[in-house]
């Protein structure tokens, strides 16, 4: 049995313009080639984005903050941050891309299983008041106010599995028990913030929940998390809609990301979100790696509308959730195994 799974993508967001930087376009062009080759798009539902309004921009960011992009852009860009520039059109292009993920929503209502947002710039680093890490607007927060106010869905799962923590969707919901975010990321690294002890405040107390991870971390590191901590929180919150914001960049090839996630693992974790989510809607972050990134993205779409029982390798062979060979999810490393026990110590007194 198969699902309906719905592809967002605009030939606009190729517009960003950030020369030869590591987010650019060459990272579209590259997934939707990969998906043309493997002939996946005839399997996918094509979404046309919409453009999100300033006013629906200000679910999550300040207006001034918003003036100050749109200010830059037409005086021809600049840099939001050092490592965060913006072309004439980056601010067109990021209004569009969290118009993106309104209409990924709006099909996930109507009739899809689960949409992917092919879309640029990424958003998961986007504070209220401050672009940083890549990113302009924060697509994923957006989203998840926008489920709630158009279309009156309590209670909104965020995952994030980019290699960087999702400071920016962390700072959104901080204090809201009616958005759950889950991220397992490298830490200490960019941008310093998911400490295990970063759990919420006031009513979001234990709505936040942070796995920081040591370099090297692997597929049955991965797939350990998913099975032992994120399944059961997500089966006990019992969310309305599930967004993850998808970044690559813990794939072994990763030039940024120093983890050892293989493409197959993508699939592997796309399955396990598939058990507990009534509808997904998954949003591109990082990856940076072009062959890495096209192979995970094809692994993750394929598993979205697959089997449950298993998905499809980037070469087309059909590989069982938890095979005995290389990705034995009951054999994470040790220092994995101590930071679930820590985050399930911290985490137990909450019910969500």
């Amino acid at each position: 049995m198969t699902s309906k799974v719905g592809l967002v993508y605009s030939d606009e967001y190729l517009k960003h313009d950030t020369g030869d930087h590591p987010e650019n376009s060459k990272r579209l062009e590259a997934i939707l080639n990969y998906l043309k080759e493997k002939n996946l798009l005839k399997n996918l539902v094509s979404i046309l984005p919409k453009k999100a309004k300033e006013k629906e921009i200000e679910y999550i960011h300040s207006p001034s903050y918003i003036q100050e992009v749109g200010e830059i852009c037409r005086r021809g860009g600049g840099f939001l941050d050092p490592d965060t520039p913006v072309s004439k059109d980056s601010f067109e292009v990021a209004l569009l891309a969290a118009g993106g993920v309104f209409s990924a929503i709006d099909r996930i209502v109507d009739d899809l299983d689960s949409a992917f947002c092919l879309i640029r710039p990424p958003g998961h680093h986007a504070l209220k008041s401050k672009g940083m890490g890549f990113c302009l607007f924060n697509n994923v927060s957006l989203g998840a106010r926008y489920a709630q106010k158009k279309y009156n869905l309590k209670k909104v799962l965020i995952i994030d599995w980019d290699v960087h923590h999702g400071n920016g969707t962390q700072e959104a919901f901080y204090r809201d028990p009616s958005v759950l975010y889950f991220s397992l990321h490298r830490y200490p690294y960019y941008p310093g913030t998911g400490d295990i002890e970063e759990i919420g405040e006031g009513e979001g107390k234990g709505y936040t929940v942070n796995v920081p991870l040591p370099p090297g971390c692997g597929n049955s590191d991965y797939i350990y998390i998913f099975k032992e901590l994120l399944s059961p929180i997500a089966n006990e919150f019992k969310p309305d809609i599930t967004l993850i914001s998808a970044g690559f960049d813990a794939h072994q090839d990763d030039p940024l990301g120093g983890m050892s996630l293989a493409s197959q693992g993508y699939g592997v974790l796309t399955s396990l979100v598939k058990e507990f989510s009534q509808g997904i809607v998954s949003c591109l972050e990082g990856g940076y790696n072009l062959k890495a990134l096209r192979e995970s993205v094809f692994t993750h779409l394929d598993s979205l509308a697959s089997r449950p029982e298993g998905t499809r390798g980037p070469r087309g062979r059909e590989f069982n959730l938890f095979p005995k060979g290389g990705m034995d999810y009951e054999l994470p490393s040790r220092g994995v195994k101590e930071i679930v026990e820590k985050v399930k110590g911290i985490h137990s007194k909450y019910t969500r």
